[in-house]
This record gives structure tokens, sequence and C-alpha cells, in this order.
């Protein structure tokens, strides 16, 4: 499953990082790394952008973006 499928409030865990190059560089350097919790808290009234918790803080990214996180969700 992919971030963009996850639904608000969801806990789930990063477990891969797709994309090339400066995409992928960057994605990882805004703390989006396997292993790391992360949650979807909102998603804009058009569906783009949506607003994750991650690590403490949020991070707004867009949805072709969050196509290329592989994510597995975390059962409570």
């Amino acid at each position: 499953m992919t971030l963009d499928k996850l639904e608000i409030g969801k806990d789930a865990k990063i477990l891969a990082v797709g994309g090339e190059g400066a995409l992928r560089r960057r994605l990882l350097d805004m703390g989006l790394t396997p292993n790391t919790k992360i949650m979807i808290r909102k998603v804009a009234p058009m569906g783009d952008p949506i607003e994750i918790h991650i690590r403490g803080y949020e991070l707004t990214i867009r949805i072709e973006d969050a196509k290329k996180i592989g994510v597995e969700v975390l059962v409570s």
C-alpha cells in the first residue's frame, strides 16, 4: 500500500521510499525514511496536498510524492 491510500488518523510504518534522484533524496531528507511511524492528519479540500505527522512534526506533501512511499498499516 502507498501513503496516498492511507486513511486519515491511521498509524503506519514506512516500508520503502521510491522515486529517483533529487525527489527521493528530498523525501529522505524530510525524514521520510524506512521504519518510521507516520500518520495522515489532514487532506486539503481538493484532495491535494496532504498533511502528515512524522517524527513529532507536521509535514505537507503532494499526492504524487505520497504515491512513491510504501507503507504498512499498524494494528492498534
